[in-house]
């Protein structure tokens, strides 16, 4: 069954079992074991070896995983740290009057998202930390913040050149027609999904139109002030912080603003920039993994020294935080675990090569729908294997292989937009895939940001995020015959506010044939 479509089972077979039974844990167990029985041909003995050997225990012991894992404990701790003194409650006070619609709290937490693009896990958490007491204020449903913050994560990532996902792709790119960071920064105009995600979330919020489980959770929040509607809350997410009666806004935002440029140098330190290298290289060299817990770590020792400077907390309170933080975090790690180990099983049954193949019997004689074909599969796999950097890493040289010379190298005639295009198509797709995906550590972030049920975060964005992929797909069969950016991005838009018109007229002429 190597290099078959059953290579994909598992992690289908864990999201359908998640998204009905609303249980993430044991869905994704159930996937871990499904494909530990294909891969050692259904051995109990096998099997639980390859479950525990060659997936937990590799993924645990893994240094990435190990890495975001400390890097989520030291911003769980900064967040307690920042409620113990009192900065979180202010700054909400703060915010309450200052910010004083809902489409306001809305924007404001979306241009921070928009503000923090260097990396989708530190755009998660810090979103989610600073901007819930503004939410909770406009009563914002749980799972409309954790839409925003995870709409402006990948999505966002995705089209910044210095970000960590620019890295990641530019790695992947052999050095050819194009460098690495040559054919990102190309490929952005054309990354529908991406930027089509943004004209939603506007749009959204402008217009005032929520749709399909959202909408549900929304009235829940206005009409009767229930933030959750359904599923087992976050131990204490309901509970406004309160800490230090002393603490001003600055205690949030000093904090917050140390953390952002120590992540950064931490980032651009580990990718060489001191020793000599180029600040974008340096990015492109760079590991998250480590920059993020080098920079956390220095943020954190500065908070507490801070905070004990202004008497705001004790050195007891401050390591107090300590366990308050990681035990904030528990979940989002498990899950995290959990979701790695699935993606491991997948890869043990060759799904990298299973779409090869697929991709590489789609690319005759259709080379003008290519761009959407690609988005479609890089979609399918992103979403199936919770991952958009193993989605790209997978189709990126296939895309490249397709539309150049395999003896020369050089582009084939006629196809130097369609390079480019393809490429945006294959990036889309996989923060498309990741977006919505249960087992994607993106969304499994973006939950814990909000303090959010992850299967309610799931369930009430996979309606916007299809909305705006079916769009984007047909942005790109637009693109693989006009092939040009402006145009196609001018239809997703004229698209994106019809839909949404027509959704809110509907939705007014139920509601007036009820009353």
């Amino acid at each position: 069954m190597y290099g078959t479509i059953w290579a994909l089972l598992p992690p289908v077979v864990a999201i359908v079992l998640a998204l009905i039974t609303k249980e993430v844990y044991s869905s994704l167990f159930i996937g871990i074991v499904t494909g530990a029985l294909i891969y050692t041909g259904f051995s109990p003995i096998g099997t639980l070896d390859a479950i525990i050997n060659e997936g937990f225990i590799q993924s645990v012991a893994d240094a990435w995983n190990i890495g975001i894992f400390m890097f989520l404990i030291l911003l769980g701790t900064m967040v307690a740290l920042m409620n113990k003194a009192g900065g979180s409650a202010a700054f909400g006070a703060w915010a309450k009057k200052h910010v004083k619609t809902r489409v306001g709290a809305l924007l404001a937490t979306f241009l921070l998202g928009v503000l923090i693009f260097v990396d989708d896990y530190f755009n998660c958490l810090t979103v989610g930390s600073v901007m819930l007491p503004v939410t909770d204020g406009h009563k914002i449903s749980r799972a409309k913040l954790s839409y925003i913050i995870d709409a402006t994560a990948a999505p966002i990532c995705m089209i910044a050149p210095i970000s960590s996902w620019a890295a990641a792709v530019s790695g992947m790119v052999d050095e050819g027609v194009y460098s690495g960071i040559e054919l990102f920064v190309r490929a952005i105009p054309y990354n529908y999904y991406s930027l089509l995600t943004i004209v939603f979330v506007i749009a959204l919020t402008l217009m005032k139109v929520d749709y399909g489980p959202m909408r549900r959770h929304e009235n829940n929040a206005i009409e009767k002030g229930d933030l959750f509607t359904e599923g087992e809350k976050v131990a204490n997410a309901d509970e406004a912080p309160k800490g230090n009666p002393k603490g001003k806004v600055i205690d949030l935002l000093l904090p917050v603003a140390v953390l952002i440029v120590c992540c950064v140098i931490g980032m651009i330190y580990v990718g060489g920039f001191f020793s000599g290298t180029g600040f974008v290289e340096a990015f492109g060299d760079t590991d998250a993994s480590i920059g993020l817990p080098w920079g956390s770590l220095i943020a954190l020792i500065f908070t507490i020294v801070y905070f004990m400077c202004r008497r705001l907390v004790s050195f007891r309170e401050a390591m107090n935080c300590l366990t308050q933080g990681f035990n904030a975090m528990v979940p989002a790690m498990l899950i995290l675990t959990f979701a790695v180990t699935l993606k491991t099983m997948t890869g043990l049954l060759g799904a990298d090569v299973y779409v090869a193949g697929l991709m590489q019997g789609a690319s005759a004689g259709l080379t003008n729908m290519l761009p959407a074909i690609i988005f479609l599969v890089a979609c399918f796999l992103a979403f199936a294997s919770g991952t958009s950097w193993g989605t790209f890493g997978i189709l990126i040289p296939i895309v490249i292989g397709v539309f150049t010379d395999p003896v020369t190298g050089a582009v084939v005639a006629g196809a130097d937009k369609l390079i480019i295009i393809g490429v945006s198509a294959c990036l889309a797709g996989a923060v498309m895939g990741d977006h919505c995906s249960p087992i994607s550590d993106t969304t499994i972030m973006a939950s814990a940001g909000a303090q959010c049920n992850h299967i309610n975060h799931v369930s009430t964005q996979v309606p916007y995020v299809l909305t705006v992929a079916a769009i984007s797909f047909i942005c790109f069969v637009v693109a693989g015959f006009v092939q040009n950016a402006i145009v196609g991005l001018a239809v997703g838009i004229l698209l994106i506010v019809a839909t949404l018109f027509v959704i809110r007229k509907l939705q007014k002429n139920r509601e007036g044939s009820k009353a």
